[in-house]
């Protein structure tokens, strides 16, 4: 190999090495079975949620994650492989991988980085699942108001009773 050839490769694996400690989250996928239209479509989908998508040769990617700390990630990368990197939030990108991988079951999510922290099929799938962030703040606040709620209601019908009782 030549010089400018490794060059080159040496120039794009600090690339991804400064792209992996960028982003809050990245998750490797297998996107062999897809269509070029599904391919795109997959690519909208995580641009509109704040991911971007890259086809990376496994071999820079290795040594990009390997530099990175994330030896267990570079000894499981094989096959074609695809890398969806979040910005915007931590789970954003699984989240959008996996809802698209239940219409079509070619695709399929590895693994990937979620903060820093090496995550298996299982984990990433877990992460994967977890409500959006408006959901939870919505769980969140219904189960502050129910409380207050309830404790209303209950003086209202302590005042109505008052009052009952105070014209008899």
């Amino acid at each position: 190999m030549s010089k400018q050839a490794i060059a080159i490769k040496s120039e794009e694996v600090q690339e991804l090495l400064k792209k992996m400690q960028s982003v809050n989250s990245f998750v490797i996928l297998d996107y062999s079975g897809l269509t070029v239209e599904q391919v795109s479509k997959l690519r909208r989908e995580l641009t509109a949620n704040g991911c971007e998508m890259k086809v990376i040769k496994n071999n820079i990617t290795r040594r990009a994650a390997a530099a990175a700390g994330y030896s267990e990630l570079a000894e499981s990368l094989d096959g074609p492989n695809a890398v969806a990197f979040s910005t915007e939030d931590s789970v954003s990108a699984a989240k959008t991988i996996h809802e698209f991988a239940k219409q079509n079951k070619a695709l399929e999510l590895k693994f990937g980085v979620v903060d820093g922290e090496y995550m298996n099929n299982d984990k990433i799938l877990q992460i994967a699942t977890i409500p959006t962030r408006e959901v939870l703040l919505t769980m969140f606040a219904a189960g502050i108001l129910e409380p207050i709620k309830e404790v209303a209601m209950a003086v209202h019908m302590h005042v109505e009773n008052l009052e009952e009782s105070s014209q008899e």
